[in-house]
């Protein structure tokens, strides 16, 4: 009886185990899911399965602004609507996700994937920098937006990106303080990203 007890409680350790690796997800929380998935309809984990799996398979990164995507190239750099003379920089694509939900900004976006972070081991290389560059050879981009967020980590970044693109002749700017410093942007309210795109200070 208590083998029997043993092997089915392996598979809900496994599991809580690897939604520990969540960010944000602790050991309780990750067993409280674990046991609410057991509990759960057979057809909705299936579909959560699925949907998991599909991430992997369909999700991939766009060649132009490295945001994710399904296909070559995302639905905003095919977009001839959008403003193709600025390009906003971001850290994830979570940043990206709350700026285009404030329905403020209409030009295109490249996401760096990271912010520099020297005692993580995370520099320049590490990011998509050679990649934005790229993207600035020639004269049709005439602003570059930073929108890291504003603590040590996006500050460096900003201030970084902007040595670095001022001597290619386009306008270097960071998002306004309207954005809490210390906090992260994804979190940010849309009224407030609003206000910090449009208050947009030069670098």
């Amino acid at each position: 009886m208590g083998c029997d007890r043993r092997r089915r409680a392996e598979p809900l350790q496994r599991l809580a185990a690897l939604l520990t690796r969540l960010p944000g997800i602790g050991e309780k929380t990750a067993m409280r899911l674990a046991l609410s998935l057991v509990k759960a309809d057979g057809d909705y984990v299936a579909a959560l399965a699925d949907a998991i799996a599909g991430v992997h398979r369909q999700l991939g990164l766009c060649e132009v602004c490295f945001d994710l995507c399904t296909g070559g190239t995302c639905e905003r750099c095919r977009d001839r609507r959008r403003d193709h003379g600025i390009i906003c920089v971001v850290a994830q694509p979570q940043d990206r996700m709350a700026i285009e939900r404030t329905g403020a900004y209409h030009g295109l976006y490249h996401v760096l994937h990271g912010v520099l972070d020297p005692l993580g081991g995370v520099g320049p290389d590490e990011l998509r920098v050679k990649e934005l560059l790229r993207r600035l050879q020639g004269d049709s981009v005439r602003e570059v937006i930073v929108a890291t967020s504003p603590n040590v980590e996006g500050d460096a970044t900003a201030v970084y990106l902007a040595k670095l693109l001022r001597p290619l002749g386009v306008q270097v700017s960071r998002i306004a303080s309207g954005v809490a410093v210390g906090g992260e942007l994804e979190y940010a309210d849309m009224n407030t990203l609003n206000r910090a795109l449009a208050d947009r200070r030069a670098l």
